[in-house]
């Protein structure tokens, strides 16, 4: 039976959807972006800011489902730039250093106009 997973850690949803569903065994975030769950808003402006800001994001919520980054087996990550994918590869690489299977690619816009989004495939 899936369920769901939240936590005051990370930004709340926006839209009807939730942090991520845990099934099987498994975790399934929901793309995360750059907002800093205490304010609710984007304050990272670069793109190594805002890597950082959504895997601390990525950290909480898969905490709060009982696993880690460590633990992660897939990641899907979308850039608003293919430009910045050897920075955002260079903080990408501090917190996904089991090196899970990744798709990456370039994207019109994303959410609030962010830079980068990141969802997490990761063994419970």
């Amino acid at each position: 039976m899936a369920e769901k997973v939240y936590t005051k850690n990370a930004p709340d949803a926006i839209g009807p959807y939730s942090q991520a569903m845990t099934v099987g065994g498994l975790v399934f975030t929901s793309g995360q972006i750059a907002i800093d769950p205490a304010t609710g808003n984007v304050e990272a402006a670069t793109i190594e800011e805002q890597t950082h800001q959504v895997c601390k994001n990525l950290t909480a919520v898969l905490e709060a489902a009982g696993t880690s980054m460590d633990k992660a087996v897939k990641t899907v990550c979308f850039l608003k730039n293919m430009s910045d994918f050897a920075a955002f590869n260079g903080v990408y690489g501090e917190y996904f250093t089991s090196k899970p299977a990744r798709s990456c690619v370039a994207v019109k816009e994303l959410p609030k106009d962010v830079l980068v989004e990141v969802e997490v495939i990761a063994e419970k």
